[in-house]
């Protein structure tokens, strides 16, 4: 499976740049359950991925599903949005929302970066409150989704990303590593 080609450049101009607008909540919520992360070799700050649930765990929305930066080289609670230039390193290409139920429900979710991955986002009640999880198939196993982390390559470019997560079936730690 190939990366899409806007990735590289995408990737470059994205990990030097840092959003310096105030946040407000309507924009930019900061409230809801994560799902996964993109990390990467350059530094400490991480992508995160979340979705906007209801009081009873549904989906929020037509596009519940998404995408912001943890500025953890900063501080652990710093946050900002995505830049238009990094959508297409990170953004999300499209998402559905294929099904809600009283307690939950499942958003279909595809990456710009990985256009041909689907991944499925669950949410329903936890033991205490809200929770959302993320499948696909990593190294040919339906697994729940952790982390990408992108291996950038020196001066430009991605030298490789490993997708890592649980196996659905036992729980091992499933990784598989793409290259461009």
């Amino acid at each position: 499976m190939k990366l899409r080609a806007g990735w590289t450049v995408c990737v470059l101009l994205g990990f030097g740049l840092a959003a310096q607008t105030a946040l407000g909540e309507a924009a930019f919520p900061r409230e809801g359950a994560p799902l996964f992360s993109i990390s990467k070799s350059e530094n400490k700050n991480q992508v995160a991925f979340a979705v906007r649930l209801d009081a009873e765990c549904r989906p929020v929305g037509d596009a519940p599903v998404y995408v912001y930066w943890q500025m953890l080289e900063r501080s652990r609670t710093a946050i900002e949005p995505l830049l238009p230039i990094e959508q297409g390193a990170y953004g999300i290409e499209r998402q559905a929302v294929i099904g809600v139920h009283e307690s939950g429900g499942a958003v279909r979710v595809v990456l710009r970066a990985l256009p041909h991955r689907e991944i499925l986002v669950r949410t329903g009640r936890g033991e205490s409150a809200c929770a959302a999880e993320a499948w696909t198939r990593i190294a040919d196993t339906p697994a729940r989704l952790f982390n990408v982390h992108a291996r950038i390559a020196w001066p430009f470019g991605v030298d490789s990303l490993l997708i890592t997560g649980w196996a659905e079936r036992d729980g091992r730690v499933v990784r598989e590593t793409m290259r461009p």
